[in-house]
């Protein structure tokens, strides 16, 4: 009588492809994991962008003031703060500010400067060593907050035009990262309240150091 074959795995058969399944995995995680810490760096600069221009956006469509604070006090670090500053009344005190919403970058991502960061600065706001660089070329700086004048422009937290513009830059990175390259920064110019993204370039022109190039 012809023997019957059985079909299926045998125990070997099953612990080899199981243990490449497993080294596909890991493969793949290693490989994956430099794209998730990028997109936490790009939520957290997408973000910062957002509320800075969304802000800006209100101070000239409504007519008053509204301000960004970055890492308020008794909040998390990471925290964007949105305030709105209601105007004086007559020759009155102007009245409190109101908190408008509160952002957080992603848990990993923070306002930090790397010790690889260039001396020359995006828009050549300091030099590349203080994380929330606002008040530049202004007494007390660094400032960490900007507010901004339905006229559009950045100054500094006071009720009224009073001229006092406030230029300056936040950097935004992954703490734990081990390179500096995935960073990426944020620059207002007073004046105008004009906002520029930018991130760090590995090597300059000609083979240089890094260097920030406009996103």
């Amino acid at each position: 009588m012809a023997s019957r074959k059985h079909n299926g795995f045998s125990l070997l058969e099953m612990l080899i492809t199981l243990t490449f399944a497993m080294i596909m995995a890991a493969v793949t995680f290693i490989w994956m994991m430099p794209l998730v810490f990028q997109s936490h760096v790009d939520t957290g600069y997408a973000t910062t962008l957002m509320v800075l221009r969304n802000t800006r956006n209100l101070a000239i469509t409504q007519s008053h003031e509204y301000i960004v604070n970055f890492n308020p006090a008794g909040f998390p670090a990471g925290t964007l703060q949105v305030e709105y500053q209601g105007p004086a009344v007559g020759a009155g005190p102007a009245p409190p500010v109101q908190q408008v919403e509160l952002y957080n970058l992603p848990a990993d991502i923070s306002f930090g400067v790397w010790g690889g960061f260039p001396a020359a600065a995006p828009d050549g706001f300091g030099n590349g060593t203080v994380a929330i660089d606002f008040g530049q070329q202004l007494p007390g700086e660094p400032l960490s907050s900007v507010t901004f004048m339905p006229d559009g422009s950045a100054q500094t937290g006071v009720v009224g035009n009073n001229g006092t513009y406030n230029s300056g830059i936040v950097y935004i990175i992954r703490p734990t990262d081990p390179t500096p390259y995935r960073s990426k920064a944020i620059t207002v110019w007073g004046a105008t309240g004009r906002i520029r993204g930018w991130r760090l370039n590995q090597t300059g022109p000609g083979g240089g150091g890094p260097e920030w190039v406009q996103q």
